[in-house]
Formats: structure tokens, C-alpha cells, sequence
């Protein structure tokens, strides 16, 4: 089949490279034009696991394309997927003016029936506007042309993108069209081969979908980042508590890890979203303000007990940071926890030396040069001069760290283990201080310093 994506970001790579690995002809059109000739140099705009090189495999053998003729787009896809961005506006809704602006894109160019796909994560009733939009464009043109608009919302989870795509969950696809419906079934065939994943339900049913799962997601985790809070407070332990609820089957142990806060391009976005859109539509959504609003404090969680153990006042101090990126498997800096802290630390007068296997590149773009960051090409070398190391993202290099080696390195022998990846006994055994995230003893080492 021809596939035309607009949008070669995240989520717009990630699935045209997909469908073009099960052997359709894939055009991805972006208006970024060093964007597309890096893409044509083989270079990838973003980390993402075993993404490179299907991107290489594709492109080499004719099945994937890039462009910025929006034109020649139109014109090659029987189905055209929008994947643009949709950055939250001042008021913390949706952004739609990129999505808008394609749908405006396709009328203005369609010559004959096509399926046009909202793959981007949108407000309830985008499907209704970019109809109408489309509309405008062909009237204006004088031009009567069949078309349909359906809601596919992606469900990729960042560093595990391309096994998302491949080995989807579920297959959720928005539509009152048969016409529409049979032939992204037809597109979706090589994906849902084992069991039958298609999900269809109307479009605006579709859209909530996807705002619901990330809610409810992000709920889960600031649920568990209240509880860790709570088991401070009373001298409990978070883990163990985590282990007694996790294994109920109701529960389960999937984002149940308390931690420094969720971020990244979706969670904080469509909570965001949602919540505008309820308010827009007369209801307030109670729930939704406490998750972000827990979230938003919890960021600032390792910078509390960083402040309390130095006795309020960190001025002059050089902290080592393990881990930048929002997430392990991504170099995504998008409302990540360790933003928070930098910034943080750096008001208080702090200086930073960090490392992240992935992110350092983001951060520097970011950044910039400043005298109180440096950005260490390993572990070790953060610690060279450093005060304390606080672990911010739960890297599969920093699991089991030589301790004794931190306590030689560090001035002051203390961890901050953000993501509770320690056992404290053990940490404590090598003569360090430990401090984490609802592990009851935090509370405890803060009341001795």
C-alpha cells in the first residue's frame, strides 16, 4: 500500500519506518528540510532502540521516502497519516495549528479518495475539524473529492518505540466509515496476525482513548509517589509496601514505581490536555489537577532532600547527577525530573556534573555552555570533585555501582537514590548515607543530619 506520513518526529518515524518494514512504500514529508536531508544521510534525529537501522534497511531498499512537497505527498498516499506535534498552548490545552495546517495541506492538494489518519494524540472532536478543514480547503478549490478522517491515536511507549509499533496491544481505530475502517484493517493485517488486536469504536471515542490510557497511567504514578511520601512520614517502606499491592492482580506492578515524577513528551502534555478539555466542556476534573499537581511537587523531591541534609543552604556545593533524560532508552529531556533539579540546584548556587548514556547531547542543546555544568563522558567522572551523587534516571549502568569507589570519590559519602535502586543496608554497609524515595528512612538520616 502507499503511505504518506506528515510529520517525521517521533511518532511519525517510528510508524511510517514500521509500515514500510512490512513492505509498503512509505513517503514521510516534513516542512523541516535539514531535518529530511539528514534523514536521507542515514542520520537519525532522535535515539530510539533498533530504530537506525530499519530506518537505513527501508530507505536503502526503496520502501521508505522523504520530502518536503507536500504536493507530491498528497498525491502518493491512499493513506495519509497526520503525526505532527500538538505542544500544549498557555493554558494547557492542545495546540492544533500544526495538525490543522496538514488537514489544510491535504484539501488543497487531494485529487482523488483517501483516508486521512489522525495519528497524533488530539483533543476530543479533532476529527470533526480536520474534516471540516479539508472541507474548506476542496470548496475553495471548487472540487468535490471523497475522503474520510479517522482517529488512530499511537500507543508507543519511548525506548520501546519500535517493538510497540511491530507488536502492538491494541489496534484502535476510530471510524463510522466501512470503507475506511476495511482498509487500514487491511494496512494493520501483517501487525495483527496471532490474535485479532483491532479495536473500533466512533472517532471521538477514539481520541479519549488515548488521553484516558496516559491519564490513567500517570494517575498510577503519582498514586504510588503519594504513598512513598506518606511511608516517610510514618517510617514505612515504599517497596515493600509496592510489593504487598503489586501482587494483587487488580493492582499489578506496572507504574507503581515511586520515583522523582513522571515526564517526557505525553504524560505531562495530555494529563494537561484532558483536563482543559473537561473544563472546556463544563466539568472540572478534580483527579486530574491532584496527579499533575502531585507530580509537579514530587519533582522537586531530591532537591528537598538534598537542601535538608546540607543544612538549607547548598551554595558552593558540586553535586553529581546519574542520568538526564526523563526516561531510560531515549535521549528525550522533555519535562524530565533532572530539568527540575538543575535548575534548582543552580538558584541555590550549586554546581552540576552529570551523565547520561544518551542525553547529553539534549542537554548541552538546552543548556548551552555554563559554568556550573558539566556533562562527563562516564559515571565516574561526575564525581570527581562532587559533594553527593542523586540518581535521577534509572539507567541499567548505574543498577549495581561499586560503592566503596563512590564513598572514595565523593566529599561528603551520601546518595540520592531517585529511583530507589539500592538496597540502603547495603548502600550503608559501604559507609555511605542513603536517602530515597518513600523508604522510611529517608525521613530518619534527615532528622540525624
Amino acid at each position: 500500500m502507499k503511505v504518506t506520513i506528515f510529520g517525521t518526529g517521533y511518532v511519525g518515524l517510528v510508524t511510517g519506518t514500521c509500515l514500510a518494514e512490512m513492505g509498503n512504500h512509505v513517503l514521510c514529508v516534513d516542512v523541516d528540510a535539514d531535518k529530511i536531508a539528514r534523514l536521507e544521510r542515514g542520520e537519525i534525529p532522535i535515539f530510539e532502540p533498533g530504530l537506525e537501522s530499519l530506518v537505513k534497511r527501508n530507505y536503502e531498499a526503496g520502501r521508505l521516502a522523504f520530502s518536503t512537497d507536500a504536493k507530491a505527498a498528497v498525491a502518493h498516499g491512499d493513506t495519509i497519516f497526520i503525526a505532527v506535534g500538538t505542544p500544549p498552548d498557555e493554558d494547557g490545552s492542545a495546540d492544533l495549528k500544526y495538525v490543522l495546517a496538514v488537514a489544510r495541506s491535504i484539501g488543497e492538494n487531494l485529487t482523488g479518495y483517501a483516508v486521512v489518519v489522525d495519528k497524533s494524540t488530539v483533543p476530543v472532536g479533532t476529527a470533526d475539524r480536520v474534516r471540516a478543514e479539508i472541507d474548506a480547503a476542496l470548496k475553495k478549490r471548487g472540487v468535490e473529492i471523497a475522503f474520510d478522517v479517522v482517529s488512530n491515536p499511537e500507543f508507543l511507549k519511548e525506548g520501546n518505540a519500535v517493538d510497540d509499533c511491530m507488536k502492538p496491544d491494541r489496534i484502535v481505530i476510530g471510524s463510522s466509515s466501512s470503507r475506511a475502517i476495511d482498509l487500514l484493517k487491511s494496512l494493520y493485517a501483517p501487525f495483527n496476525r496471532n490474535h485479532d488486536r483491532i479495536v473500533v469504536m466512533d472517532e471521538r471515542s477514539a481520541e479519549l482513548t488515548k488521553y484516558a490510557a496516559n491519564a490513567m497511567l500517570a494517575t498510577k504514578i503519582s498514586f504510588m509517589n503519594e504513598v512513598a511520601n506518606i511511608a516517610e512520614h510514618v517510617g514505612a517502606d515504599v517497596e515493600m509496601v509496592r510489593h504487598g499491592i503489586g501482587s494483587d492482580p487488580r493492582i499489578g506492578y506496572s507504574f507503581i514505581y515511586p520515583g522523582t515524577g513522571y515526564g517526557g513528551s505525553c504524560f505531562p502534555k495530555d494529563v494537561q490536555a484532558l483536563e482543559r478539555t473537561a473544563h472546556s466542556n463544563g466539568y472540572k476534573a478534580r483527579l486530574l489537577g491532584a496527579v499533575e499537581a502531585v507530580n509537579r511537587d514530587q519533582k522537586r523531591r531530591l532537591f528537598e532532600l538534598l537542601t535538608r541534609h546540607f543544612g538549607g543552604n547548598l551554595s558552593g556545593t558540586t553535586i553529581a547527577l546519574w542520568g538526564l533524560a526523563f526516561k531510560p532508552n531515549t535521549d528525550d529531556m522533555r519535562e524530565a525530573p533532572s530539568r527540575v533539579l538543575m535548575e534548582a540546584l543552580w538558584q541555590a548556587g550549586a554546581k552540576v556534573r552529570a551523565y547520561d548514556p544518551q542525553a547529553r547531547g539534549e542537554t548541552a542543546r538546552i543548556y548551552g555552555q555554563r559554568d556550573d555544568l558539566v556533562l562527563c563522558d562516564d559515571p565516574w567522572a561526575t564525581l570527581e570533585g562532587a559533594d553527593a551523587l542523586a540518581v535521577v534516571t534509572e539507567w541499567k549502568v548505574f543498577r549495581s555501582p561499586d560503592f566503596a569507589r563512590i564513598k572514595s570519590m565523593l566529599k561528603t559519602p551520601v546518595i540520592f537514590d531517585g529511583r530507589n535502586l539500592y538496597d540502603p543496608p547495603m548502600v550503608e554497609s559501604a559507609g555511605l548515607a542513603y536517602y530515597g524515595i518513600g523508604r522510611g528512612r529517608s525521613a530518619v538520616a534527615a532528622k540525624k543530619a
